[in-house]
């Protein structure tokens, strides 16, 4: 059941363009909320090994769709950022709802930076 809502959310067509993903206010809130989930899933004893290996596996499977058509981890870059995200929630446990404040704002700064960038 997680791994296919996993999946879903990875999934979720976004409208893209050719280069760098810039990802939108809207995904960022997305991602804050997977995070959260995350937190809530490593409340219910889920093992970070495990979310780990199907958030992975996930990402893996959604290569054989084009970037336009991922939701957040449109790219390399996009997915490290994740992974790391996820990491943290294990790692540096904290409220499932202060996970999900940290990565919105974390994202937030990217959506910053990558618009400097360009």
């Amino acid at each position: 059941m997680v791994r296919h809502a996993l999946l879903g959310l990875l999934i979720c067509a976004c409208a893209g363009s050719a280069y760098a993903h810039k990802p939108s206010v809207q995904e960022c809130r997305e991602a804050g909320e997977f995070i959260r989930n995350a937190a809530l899933s490593r409340d219910a004893g889920m093992k970070r090994e495990m979310f780990l290996d199907r958030l992975h596996g996930d990402l893996m499977a959604i290569h054989s769709h084009p970037p336009a058509l991922r939701w957040f981890a449109q790219d390399e870059e996009d997915e490290a950022f994740l992974v790391s995200a996820v990491e943290g929630v294990f790692d540096s446990p904290m409220k499932s709802k202060e996970h999900e404040t940290v990565m919105l704002q974390q994202c937030l700064a990217r959506i910053d930076a990558r618009f400097t960038k360009l």
